[in-house]
């Protein structure tokens, strides 16, 4: 097997060629075209990879040992030759056994579509959590092929690895010593895990309800969140440009105000090592008060793209009947025609906004329909709270729904303007919190 004989991140970019095999029959089978331009797109977020040609190749099936026929196997080896390449990026699941086949065949290193998205994953990690998942993820991956080298530990960069770097030697490490580090890495996790539970206490002690972003990757998310929130979370035209979630207050029409949670965008095929991996990373998801599923609807799969999403959160465990808004992003992006068709559709769904987070088009109706779903209709009352009770009327200006106030013999007379949840919270603390309130 050939190596690059350098570190990722010195000299010259690693020369790669992408396949997606087009696996005739298959029951998940997508447009070949469009499957392409996705796993280029995952390519080119990898650092250091020059992406120098990608191409489909039809199967009418994957053959055990070396996943393509032998004509195709030679065909393609005399290609990769003669552009130098020196990693093939193949948009599937690859077995150990067609890995260690096709990297002697080709003299190349071969990553396949999960061992691609770890090492993508790898890099954008940032917080402590981020960092430890994906090396859980990637252990689990590498333990079920033991044919390859187990390097991501040597790593002087955020990768894994997979990809070059220092530790290209084969080292061969056992089963055991993998599961003696999975176990470490899981201790090192549940420790970093309570800890996030204990933030995530002391959030639910807030009196705002949290907001999750969901999405297929590049959907807009992160363009969305900073222009709610006015966050300087890196938002560009790439797959998987965040990894960390992220949470920031935003204000909604009539002075409420929410947590915002931006988190790692799906994918289709998304390799369930990541998923459960990742499942401490997207309790925002799940104890979210509301989600808004981000769908970009100027992407030919965007139809597509929802189930995937949609799969996941049912993996995930979220409830079908999980209150949630569909926004219909990135609508500047279509013709004059079609986004007024779109934005008639979406004016016809309950639970659908037409919107583009780049231009800020058909936001505040996002914001209204948030406001919306969490607090439902506004009714007016007078309360009556004791002179002996200053934290109760504290409480209610700080959520920004007294309308007016005078002064009464036996304490302040308030005229409120609240939602059911807050009126809700308010009889809990005049009855409960009665010593402290």
């Amino acid at each position: 097997m050939a190596t690059t004989g350098k570190p990722p991140g010195r000299g010259a970019p690693t020369r790669a060629w992408v396949i997606h095999p087009d696996i005739r029959g298959h029951p998940r089978r997508r447009s070949p075209g469009h499957a392409l331009e996705e796993a280029a797109a995952l390519a080119r977020a990898l650092p250091d990879v020059r992406i120098v040609g990608a191409q489909n190749v039809v199967l009418n099936r994957p053959r055990p040992g070396l996943l393509f026929g032998r004509g195709k196997i030679a065909e393609l080896g005399r290609q990769l030759a003669a552009e130098e390449i020196e990693l093939v990026l193949i948009d599937g699941p690859v077995t150990p056994v067609q890995q260690r086949n096709l990297e002697r065949e080709w003299g190349v290193k071969i990553l396949d579509r999960t061992g691609l998205i770890l090492e993508i994953f790898a890099d954008r990690a940032q917080t402590r959590e981020g960092v430890l998942q994906v090396e859980l993820a990637a252990l689990s991956y590498q333990r079920t092929r033991l044919v390859r080298a187990w390097t991501h530990l040597e790593r002087q960069r955020g990768g894994l690895g997979f990809v070059g770097g220092p530790g290209e030697t084969q080292i061969e490490a056992d089963r055991r010593a993998i599961d003696e580090a999975i176990q470490r890495i899981r201790r090192q996790l549940s420790k970093v895990v309570k800890t996030r539970s204990l933030h995530r206490s002391a959030r639910q002690k807030v009196p705002w309800p949290v907001v999750a972003l969901v999405g297929y990757t590049n959907a807009g998310k992160s363009t969305l969140f900073n222009r709610l929130t006015g966050a300087g979370v890196m938002a560009k035209d790439m797959l998987f440009a965040t990894l960390d979630p992220t949470m920031r207050a935003a204000a909604l029409p009539g002075g409420h105000e929410v947590i915002l949670a931006d988190t790692v965008g799906f994918i289709s095929d998304l390799p369930p090592q990541l998923v459960a991996a990742f499942r401490a990373t997207l309790e925002e998801v799940l104890d979210a008060d509301l989600i808004v599923h981000v769908r970009d609807m100027s992407h030919p799969e965007t139809a597509s793209q929802a189930r995937d999403v949609q799969a996941v959160l049912a993996e995930l465990g979220v409830a079908e009947n999980a209150p949630m808004i569909e926004l219909w992003n990135k609508i500047d992006l279509l013709s004059p025609g079609k986004r007024a068709a779109l934005c008639q559709r979406a004016a016809h769904q309950p639970g659908v906004i037409a919107a583009s987070a780049a231009t800020g088009a058909g936001l505040d109706a996002l914001l209204q329909a948030i406001s919306g779903k969490l607090h439902g209709a506004t009714t007016h009352t007078w309360l009556e709270v004791p002179y002996s009770r200053p934290r109760l009327r504290a409480w209610l200006h700080e959520q920004g729904i007294v309308l007016e106030e005078e002064q009464g013999e036996g304490g302040h007379r308030l005229r409120v303007g609240w939602t059911k949840p807050l009126a809700e919270k308010y009889r809990n603390l005049a009855e409960k919190g009665k010593k402290s309130y």
